[in-house]
């Protein structure tokens, strides 16, 4: 019987330690305006950080990709590194932070150098809110 636990197929497949799910995603543009109207950004050669604190004790990722980054082929490979990115080091992020990650369009990211950026830059707007605020 398919979708049953007795399933052969199943028992081989591992649960990923740190899954995307889609409270960890910004969809709404009205979410979107709010983190740009904040006006706190940060960059690197990668990437274009914006933030802004959501309340919540976890960090959330929004990708904007513009058409400037190539044809549609190659904006989807950019947001799937971005995604892919902040996966594997959202433990590692500090939390409570609505992040947007815009790439440079003038660069061929790669997942390390997204993995660094992502990293450096929420911390740097992570210290910069906390100044802000306190």
């Amino acid at each position: 019987m398919t979708g049953s636990n007795d399933d052969p197929r199943r028992q081989n497949s591992t649960v990923k330690p740190c899954g995307f799910p889609s409270e960890r995603r910004i969809r709404s543009q009205q979410d979107f305006d709010a983190i740009y109207s904040a006006k706190q950004r940060a960059g690197d050669q990668n990437l274009l950080l914006f933030a802004i604190r959501n309340g919540l004790t976890i960090t959330r990722l929004g990708v904007s990709v513009s058409k400037k980054n190539g044809n549609a082929i190659k904006r989807a490979r950019k947001k799937r590194l971005l995604r892919e990115a902040f996966r594997l080091i959202q433990a590692q992020l500090p939390a409570g932070l609505d992040l947007i990650a815009v790439p440079r369009p003038d660069r061929e990211g790669d997942l390390t150098g997204y993995q660094k950026s992502l990293k450096y830059l929420s911390q740097k707007l992570n210290r910069r809110l906390e100044q802000k605020s306190g």
